[in-house]
């Protein structure tokens, strides 16, 4: 199919993971077609930003934390036969960025958006998180 049939969503996302074993993750509110649950820090890159400026935006809003990113850790694509904008297509990629905390405080700085809060939820316990967005397990690799 030629890409001018299929509509695309570009996202970056942010592996944090601290020197005690835990990785940051958020909450992620729901919506009409997506019910709650957890998530990685990061989202849509917006038209006019870089998919790096992306993130640490994305991370700010929704952790409070300021980041320096690392390298990417994992590109993942998927379709379906329809975006839940229209009846076109759909594509969506999204890159996950290893990125270490360098500054602010835990807490969500983005009003009225999809995330509630972020939490330090330790390494061992993510296998056991429900519900969790799939995202979690592409970074994390589980």
């Amino acid at each position: 199919m030629h890409f001018t049939e299929y509509d695309t969503r570009l996202a970056a996302y942010a592996r944090i993971i601290d020197d005690e074993g835990r990785v940051l993750l958020t909450w992620f509110v729901g919506n009409a077609t997506d019910p709650a649950c957890w998530s990685m820090p990061g989202g849509g890159v917006e038209y006019d930003e870089s998919v790096q400026q992306a993130v640490v935006r994305e991370v700010f809003e929704e952790t409070g934390y300021t980041v320096d990113l690392g390298e990417p850790l994992d590109v993942h694509a998927f379709t379906a036969p329809s975006s839940r904008r229209g009846r076109r297509p759909y594509k969506s990629v999204r890159i996950v960025f290893a990125a270490t905390v360098t500054g602010g405080s835990l807490g969500t700085t983005e009003v009225g958006g999809t995330t509630a809060y972020a939490r330090w939820i330790p390494l061992v316990d993510v296998p056991s998180l429900s519900p969790r967005a799939d995202i979690v397990d592409v970074a994390l690799g589980l």
